[in-house]
């Protein structure tokens, strides 16, 4: 069956000092394939965070400013509607500049002396 010579042989602490070595060499492997596929997956997450802003942008020009200014261009300047939106957009101007800096502007109270008796 097995050799008795060959049991005897059999040193356990080279055995030991072996096994030691190979968990090692396991251990060293393993922290740089670590470390390559910490690599690989922290240029893949650049990648996809690129993709990512540069489908948000085309989105948002293609799909929502493009058919804005369409629809602008496609109005008519000389229209009620769009002369309303106009003085509609320059009062409000106006308003914010009056809640914001009333030392800008300029005061509906006369400083001239009323017609009117009093």
């Amino acid at each position: 069956m097995s050799d008795p010579q060959a049991i005897s042989s059999h040193d356990p602490i080279e055995s030991t000092a072996g096994t030691l070595e190979l968990v090692a060499q396991a251990a060293q492997r393993g922290a740089t394939d670590a470390r390559v596929a910490a690599a690989r997956t922290w240029t893949a997450t650049g990648r996809f965070a690129s993709r990512l802003v540069d489908t948000t942008c085309d989105i948002i020009s293609y799909g929502v400013v493009f058919p804005s200014v369409l629809l602008t261009r496609a109005v008519p300047v000389n229209n009620a509607a769009v002369c309303g939106l106009i003085e509609g957009a320059q009062a409000a101007r106006h308003k914010v500049d009056e809640l914001h800096h009333p030392a800008l502007v300029p005061s509906t109270d006369s400083a001239l002396p009323a017609l009117a008796p009093t």
